[in-house]
């Protein structure tokens, strides 16, 4: 299906006049392979967390979309992304977690490649016993670098390579949240847990952005953060969101609660944010502990959300706070999972062959419009040529 720039422009208007991202959107295959390449592949997207490899050497295998991805950590300390295959016959280097200890050997052929991605060993490839070949240039061969950078533990990549620096396009949030852009200390394996959702992953980007749903869809949070306690937070074509003013810092039987982060100002006392980093990350920022969801699209109608969770200081890592960061995540389990129905509800509305994209409410549905138009002038920018 070719997706009409007609559509799209609606969906540019102000929130006001404007109509959601057609059906297709969500239900076609052509569409969500147009998408694939100019919304997640021509931007910023997360694929994964420097937290999985935390030693020189450690390498994590991913795949994005169908890209095989090697994430791993050189000896200069730097995590790195590396296309996953060989570059002699396309092999996959990789496929489970590993520490390198020397080089990255491909299985097929024994092609050898430093953490540097330099092509290091040759064998036989110039016939048994000869390691060289003139044409076999090693500087040449080496392992193909995708442009990544690590931001709050999570690790973005651009696999087109034609997007602007991370630090140029999120400037602004760069900078919103400078006081957490510290050491992050992931909680453990009682702080990770994933949830696979039946919907296209724009439901959940879309859902996370706004605060409108809480009275619904969340009453046991909505009780002490009401709808009114929340604001937009709304930054055109770089991220949305909502915030609270009335933040309760989650307190243990005895009344322990984590350590908060060093620096912060007070509004951070009673203050939480949540937002959407566009295209597929979703974060939420507290006064003691900060956690990160990436979107993992499997399908177009089938997401897996990634979830970890991080805090302030070492000392709420170790076994006195293990209780408090057990009810910690299970209370965020616990929201996430209230959101399933909402997500693939509205995937199951996209069928509805009558459902125009929806009328949004100029007060409420500010962050979630701004996604929309987001996508849209994404698909429009690549895509020119496709109305007719």
């Amino acid at each position: 299906m070719t997706i009409a720039l007609s559509d799209l422009n609606a969906v540019t208007q102000d929130v006001a006049q404007a109509r959601g991202l057609p059906n297709a959107h969500y239900t076609d295959q052509d569409v969500f392979d147009q998408e694939r390449k100019s919304v997640l592949f021509d931007n910023w997207s997360g694929v994964g967390f420097a937290k999985d490899v935390p030693n020189t050497g450690d390498a994590n295998p991913v795949d994005f979309l169908g890209v095989p991805l090697l994430i791993l950590r050189d000896h200069a300390g730097q995590v790195r992304v590396y296309q996953n295959t060989c570059r002699h016959r396309g092999m996959i280097l990789l496929d489970k977690a590993a520490n390198i200890r020397g080089t990255l050997r491909c299985p097929y052929h024994s092609w050898c490649y430093g953490l540097d991605g330099r092509l290091r060993s040759t064998p036989h490839v110039g016939g048994p016993g000869q390691n060289i070949h003139d044409d076999i240039k090693r500087d040449e061969l080496g392992l193909i670098e995708i442009c990544s950078y690590v931001w709050l533990g999570v690790v973005y990549v651009n696999i087109s390579g034609t997007a602007a620096p991370f630090e140029e396009v999120h400037k602004d949030l760069m900078a919103r949240w400078s006081m957490f852009d510290k050491p992050l200390h992931h909680g453990g394996a009682d702080s990770s847990f994933s949830l696979e959702v039946s919907c296209n992953w724009k439901l959940a980007v879309e859902n996370y952005c706004e605060s409108y749903h809480l009275p619904w869809v969340h009453p046991g949070l909505n009780s002490y953060s009401r709808l009114e306690d929340h604001y937009n937070i709304t930054k055109p074509d770089r991220y949305a969101g909502q915030g609270t003013l009335v933040y309760r810092q989650l307190a243990g039987e005895n009344g322990s609660v984590f350590p908060d982060f060093a620096g912060l100002g007070a509004e951070w006392d009673t203050g939480a944010e949540y937002i959407s980093v566009f295209p597929n990350v979703l974060l939420g920022a507290h006064r003691d502990h900060y956690y990160a969801i990436l979107l993992e699209p499997l399908a177009r109608d089938r997401t897996r959300e990634h979830i970890e969770i991080f805090y302030a200081t070492p000392e709420a890592t170790s076994p006195e706070f293990a209780p408090l960061r057990e009810k910690n995540t299970r209370q965020w389990k616990e929201v996430f999972e209230e959101d399933i129905f909402v997500v693939e509800g509205m995937q199951k509305g996209r069928h509805a062959p009558y459902f125009d994209g929806g009328k949004f409410s100029p007060v409420m549905d500010g962050p979630t419009h701004l996604f929309h138009k987001w996508v849209a002038d994404a698909l429009i920018r690549a895509a020119p040529q496709t109305d007719t």
